[in-house]
């Protein structure tokens, strides 16, 4: 190989172009170091809750460019943006699994540690509500602009079909960030029960009930609402 091919050409710290691209100098330093974790398990910790806020960073920030792109009337690239935020709440639901390896007991030592930290928080998680809010008034717009009722979108969904699978990405995203707070929960429970009071005053109960809210409630009531008007429909006697 050419060494002058291996030589960083990049401006920053590194020892090649990837390290100074990527900011691995930085980015490797964002956890403690062994000598001042209070358990080894905090570099485990460290690691999902970081990456969760860098998935959840690029998770909003193509909800917000799909919203744009709607509200210029652009379904398609909206779709495959969409697609993009779908995985990354799927990613970062998945990585939860790595906090069931950690011992219960052990874990306190590291709870002592975060203050008054909190999942509520966070600033991914904080983001993703008011993306998903500015999300579904593009979307309402668009139904709007279309002459379209929702329940008459799913009837029709074939002569609109762009209209219809947005609508369908729509309700995953918000059925992943279902999933995600279910799981974040049942793992919290697991580790601390479910009548402890957490970091911030907040009973672990307090998480389950979170659970129950839709970000896009609309979108579930209109299945409930499919099911009577096909019923209705087949009851209805023939002309």
């Amino acid at each position: 190989m050419n060494e002058d091919l291996k030589a960083p050409v990049l401006p920053g710290r590194g020892a090649s172009d990837y390290e100074r691209y990527l900011r691995t100098d930085e980015l490797l330093a964002l956890q403690k170091t062994p000598e001042e974790q209070v358990h080894h398990d905090e570099l485990l910790f460290q690691t999902v809750h970081q990456a969760s806020e860098l998935w959840l960073k690029l998770a909003v920030t193509e909800v917000e460019e799909a919203t744009a792109a709607l509200e210029r009337s652009e379904i398609p690239p909206a779709l495959r943006l969409l697609k993009r935020s779908v995985l990354c709440l799927q990613y970062i639901t998945s990585q939860l699994e790595m906090l069931n390896q950690m011992d219960p007991w052990e874990y306190h030592q590291i709870r002592v540690v975060l203050g008054h930290g909190s999942g509520f928080d966070s600033p991914g998680f904080r983001r993703v509500p008011r993306a998903t809010q500015r999300l579904a008034k593009a979307f309402d717009r668009l139904l709007e602009d279309a002459g379209l009722g929702l329940a008459e979108l799913y009837q029709h969904s074939r002569e609109h079909e762009q209209l219809y699978q947005l609508a369908e990405l729509l309700i995953e995203w918000d059925e992943r960030i279902w999933v995600w707070r279910f799981r974040h929960y049942t793992i919290v429970a697991r580790a601390l029960g479910e009548k402890t009071i957490g970091t911030q005053g907040t009973p672990v109960q307090v998480l389950g009930k979170l659970i129950a809210q839709r970000q896009m409630p609309e979108l579930w009531d209109l299945r409930s609402r499919l099911v009577e008007l096909f019923d209705a429909e087949r009851e209805r006697p023939p002309a």
